[in-house]
């Protein structure tokens, strides 16, 4: 191991028919499918048996991440603390970014915590464990295009959603001084332009997000600004029509409400150059951009990389059909990080859905695991239940049941929202039971009503 931890301890040493074991089942970290298991597992077997290791002190939906980004989500209202969802849980929280993995040791260095001054506040810890599972994610994948790192926002995380708010606010203040000059006829009005690279999910959400708010916040302090002359957002797709991983009629559809609000769709457009202004196109057009967001694609994390597990081209982790690593049967990966290959040959989509179902399927084999029972000799199987694109808090659009029928039914409006919230309050049932996921929906229905319908600070 190259990092030599400041300090080193195994943890959850117990006694078992006479003799001690480590028995750590660690889980780095927690976006949703990892968060899931450490929550059940948590509830199975207590603190002392399962930790969760993460880089960030609260969690939020992934999915909802463009919601934050046009404001219309507050992440300090949103978010739920990993420490409080430890306690109620179940398991132990360690605060920290995974840094290297001694697969000989079975031991993994966490990085310390420091301020800005550079003070440190944790240092850096080694953790033993008995069973490890990654779910560290994934990243954007820039794919060489020059100026895309430096002058692109990703949807990553929570901090790269509130730093694109902040910047829209920013950019509305001033689209809003220069219109109110220029209606007194002394300067110009430009507006704002708004370009998102990538016609996938992430993107075709976050324009038609960005549209439903800038209405609002024209609302809100900016009334000289006219939302659909002034806010101009455009979308860039390299291959034939957004959302092409999904049926045809949910591209149609979506390509009909885009337009409906005024957003630019540019497909079969390659990306060559990202500068800090604007965005240049293989067909050498120049697109003007205030904002430019990054959702072509993603890569898992670098950090795989360094860890001396098998990968794959993409930087995945290469696992087994029980989502072990090959060659290492007591790590275990699921969701964006791991290559999981299904009975059809096809690897398993980067879907919250595939990692919702990764969770329950390792929740079930380490408990097998802890209880000294033979695994259960079926691999993990995906099973697609359809996908469905948010268009603001009123609409949606998408395909229901998948392969799990053998066809896709597709769903639009109210019901398709319902149906997408719904996802949402899943998940939170799944890390915080029934009752608390219905009291905190009730208390955020009734937030909503009396305060601003977008984050003005």
């Amino acid at each position: 191991m190259s990092t030599r931890p400041a300090s080193r301890r195994r943890v959850a040493a117990f006694h078992v028919q006479g003799e001690t074991f480590a028995e750590q089942l660690r889980h780095c970290r927690g976006g949703a499918g990892g968060l899931e298991l450490a929550c059940k597992l948590g509830r199975k077997l207590g603190p002392k048996k399962v930790m969760l290791v993460d880089s960030r002190l609260y969690h939020i939906w992934k999915p909802s991440l463009h919601e934050v980004a046009a404001g219309s989500l507050d992440i300090h209202a949103e978010g739920l603390s990993y420490q409080m969802l430890a306690h109620d849980n179940g398991f132990t929280y360690v605060y920290g970014a995974l840094e290297a993995l001694d697969t000989a040791q079975n031991t993994i260095t966490v990085g310390p915590i420091e301020t800005a001054a550079g003070e440190t506040v944790l240092p850096r810890r080694s953790i033993g464990f008995h069973s490890l599972v990654l779910a560290v994610g994934s990243t954007s994948n820039y794919f060489g295009v020059p100026g895309a790192a430096e002058h692109t926002i990703s949807l990553n995380g929570t901090e790269d959603a509130e730093r694109f708010r902040l910047t829209l606010l920013k950019l509305l203040a001033k689209a809003a001084t220069e219109k109110s000059e220029h209606e007194r006829g002394s300067g110009g009005g430009s507006g704002i332009d708004i370009v998102i690279i990538g016609g996938g999910a992430t993107g075709v959400e976050l324009a038609a997000e960005l549209r439903e708010a800038s209405g609002v916040y024209a609302a809100y302090g900016f009334g000289h600004l006219q939302p659909m002359q002034d806010v101009r957002i455009t979308i860039l797709e390299g291959a034939p029509r957004i959302l092409a991983p999904l049926p045809e009629r949910v591209s149609t559809a979506a390509v009909k409400l885009l337009a409906e609000r005024g957003v630019r769709v540019s497909v079969e457009t390659r990306v060559t150059a990202i500068e800090a202004d604007k965005v240049i196109v293989g067909n050498g057009t120049v697109y003007p951009s205030d904002i430019t967001v990054w959702a072509a694609g993603i890569k898992a994390p670098d950090l795989l990389a360094r860890l001396g597990l098998p990968t794959v081209k993409g930087g995945q982790v290469d696992v087994t059909g029980e989502l072990s690593v090959k060659g290492f049967p007591n790590i275990y990966a699921l969701g964006d990080c791991a290559l999981c290959v299904g009975a059809d040959g096809k690897p398993v989509p980067p879907r919250a859905q595939a990692a919702h179902q990764q969770a329950d399927y390792l929740l079930d084999a380490l408990l097998r695991r802890e209880q000294g029972k033979p695994p259960r000799g079926k691999p993990y199987v995906y099973r697609d239940y359809g996908s469905l694109v948010s268009f603001g808090q009123s609409t949606s659009v998408g395909s229901l049941m998948g392969s799990l029928q053998g066809s896709n039914w597709f769903v639009e409006g109210a019901f398709a929202r319902l149906m997408y919230t719904s996802l949402h309050l899943m998940h939170h049932k799944a890390i915080m039971g029934t009752m608390r996921t219905g009291v905190l929906a009730l208390a955020r229905f009734l937030i909503k009503r009396s305060t601003p319908h977008v984050k003005l600070h």
